[in-house]
């Protein structure tokens, strides 16, 4: 009986690295959203000076929420991989060159993750705000909400994230 639960836990333990695929797709994902950058960002620089200031701005907008997006899958990818599959062998060669690898847990990953959502929610309901005229009032309204909603929920997370650190640390104190 010792040797299938021994046979069942390799299996189970070994079934994490079916997660590279995911990271895989990832990062094809990403460079795919890389090639969307390009073009996005050359057809601003072709029309520089057609554009006005507002198209400007919500063009730069446009950019910097895909850099938002892209560092976001970059932080699952790689904290995703820390956590959940292997160690990056790199981290502790070139402690320099790669030093935010391994400090990134999933509840701070967890906080990572819907500030950047957050962050990204707010470029978009910034960009809807400067086109506030395209859009029918109920729909801003459903946005704002929409926003409200990962922000709450970001705090939440963080002030859970909190306890559960004092929680941990009370605990540690205990048993010391």
């Amino acid at each position: 009986m010792k040797a299938l639960e021994l046979i069942i836990e390799r299996i189970i333990l070994s079934s994490r690295w079916i997660l590279v695929a995911f990271y895989i797709g990832l990062v094809a994902a990403l460079a795919v959203y890389a090639v969307s950058f390009g073009y996005k960002l050359l057809k601003i620089a072709s029309g520089v000076f057609a554009l006005d200031e507002a198209e400007m701005i919500l063009a730069m907008l446009s950019l910097i929420d895909a850099a938002l997006v892209a560092s976001l899958i970059v932080m699952v990818m790689i904290s995703g991989y820390e956590n959940f599959v292997s160690r990056f062998d790199e981290a502790s060669e070139a402690d320099n060159e790669v030093s935010f690898l391994g400090k990134l847990d999933s509840g701070s990953l967890k906080i990572k993750v819907a500030s950047s959502i957050v962050a990204i929610s707010s470029i978009h309901l910034l960009q809807v705000f400067l086109n506030a005229d395209k859009y029918a009032d109920g729909k801003i309204m459903w946005l704002t909400f929409m926003h409200l909603a990962f922000v709450a929920s970001a705090v939440m997370l963080g002030f859970l994230e909190k306890l559960m650190s004092v929680t941990s640390k009370n605990d540690l104190k205990d048993k010391g």
